[in-house]
């Protein structure tokens, strides 16, 4: 039974499912409105969060198998409380805690909504696919200027659409990348040049965000995706549309990034960013070299020191997410988010090869979580809005396996 179900057992049956295509359908603008963050607090935050008091206040429950991340995302944010003793001056921080708590809700929100309809997911997906593509195009047109004040749209000549970042726009545009390619490669083929042409957008808004953690992300996505579909799908005849389709593909995003490259403006910026380590990476006080002192110095700081105030130390942040979750979070916080993704993996792996309705939308937030762990290593990831709904996608898929293996139960036992 739905949270409406349970909150209102006397309405009509055309008045419960109207009353559930609403829900659904502002949950899906939820996501949608994830693309555009130029500013903060974005619409993003303002919607959410009356779409979660809603639906709490109309009975959505947490339940037994959704807990666990609610108890590890609530800890994590516990311990960034405890890091702001460790502050003299608290200017923004308490404010920085705050938003990290009310997107680790997020997260418990959309698995709470994913294991009450499973019908969602691709309502959510959609939505992800919608706002990536129009963020993506916004960033592609402010990026060759296509009209007055579209560099809004860009930062340091790199695309970041309605972000504020390129190094959020890149990666954000990845998961409804992936999702594109296997709605390509398993849907209907009158309806890949559509989804391809979208593709194509996406990819190029990668691109041209000169991100190297979103190029890495998209690659290493890709080929998990494909993999992972050949394990599960073992017959000869979709092993051959895989790899036609894949080759076709991988032909057109060359020729696309060959083209692209005729450009000498994005020719030259992709030969500075395409080398593995920068300058400020390698440098005196560069990246890794914060990063040896910051663990360092956390070793002795069991509270951390607080948000935002290794910047004021360093010439740069963290850049670097179990660095950020020990000196934001102090140890309790680290020992929390590693352990929630050590268990959000687990789950997702434990359930990737099933057969149920809702495998596709589990292996692709499975394998984003694995690629935004990895890219964890070089950029701070704690307050990507995205990221706490894949996690909350993969909980929530969890939670519906173990309701399905229940009912099964139920079922043999009558």
């Amino acid at each position: 039974m739905s949270a409406i179900e349970a909150t209102y057992p006397r309405v009509a049956q055309p008045q419960r499912m109207t009353l559930r295509l609403i829900g659904s359908a502002f949950v899906a603008f939820g996501v949608f409105l994830s693309g555009f963050v130029i500013d903060e607090p974005a619409p993003y935050e303002l919607w959410m969060a009356g779409l979660i008091g809603l639906w709490f206040i109309l009975g959505l429950r947490i339940s037994r198998s959704v807990a666990p991340l609610l108890a590890l995302l609530l800890t994590f944010n516990i311990g960034g409380m405890l890091s702001l003793t460790q502050m003299k001056d608290l200017a923004t921080a308490p404010m920085y805690i705050a938003v990290s708590t009310f997107l680790a809700l997020t997260a418990v929100f959309y698995a709470a909504i994913i294991e009450d309809s499973h019908k969602r997911l691709p309502l959510i997906f959609n939505a992800w696919a919608f706002a990536a593509v129009a963020t993506s195009a916004l960033g592609i047109l402010g990026y060759f200027h296509a009209f007055p004040g579209a560099e809004i749209f860009t930062l340091y000549d790199r695309a970041k659409g309605a972000f504020q970042d390129p190094n959020v726009f890149g990666p954000f545009l990845v998961p409804p990348s992936l999702y594109l390619v296997h709605g390509i490669l398993v849907g209907d083929l009158k309806k890949s040049p559509l989804k391809a042409a979208a593709l194509l957008v996406l990819a190029l808004g990668i691109f041209l965000s000169f991100s190297r953690a979103a190029w890495g992300l998209f690659a290493l996505g890709v080929v998990l995706l494909i993999f992972i579909m050949l394990l599960k799908e073992r017959s000869g005849a979709f092993r051959l549309r895989v790899l036609v389709l894949s080759l076709a593909a991988i032909i057109m995003l060359i020729a696309s990034l060959l083209v692209a490259l005729q450009i000498p403006k994005v020719a030259e910026l992709f030969s500075a960013r395409a080398q593995l380590v920068q300058q400020y990476d390698g440098e005196h006080l560069g990246r890794f070299e914060r990063h040896r002192i910051g663990f360092t110095m956390m070793m002795e700081r069991p509270l951390g020191i607080g948000p935002l105030v290794f910047g004021t130390m360093f010439p740069e942040d963290e850049h670097n997410i179990w660095l950020k979750s020990l000196t934001s979070y102090g140890w309790l916080g680290f020992v929390s988010y590693v352990g929630m993704l050590l268990w959000t993996l687990a789950l997702g792996f434990r359930n990737l090869l099933l057969d149920r309705p809702w495998q596709p939308f589990l292996m692709i937030a499975w394998i984003s979580v694995l690629g935004h762990a990895t890219i964890g290593n070089v950029i701070d990831i704690d307050h990507w809005r995205h990221v706490y709904l894949l996690l909350g996608t993969v909980w929530g898929c969890a939670a519906l396996e173990v309701r399905h293996k229940r009912e099964r139960r139920l079922r043999r036992a009558a």
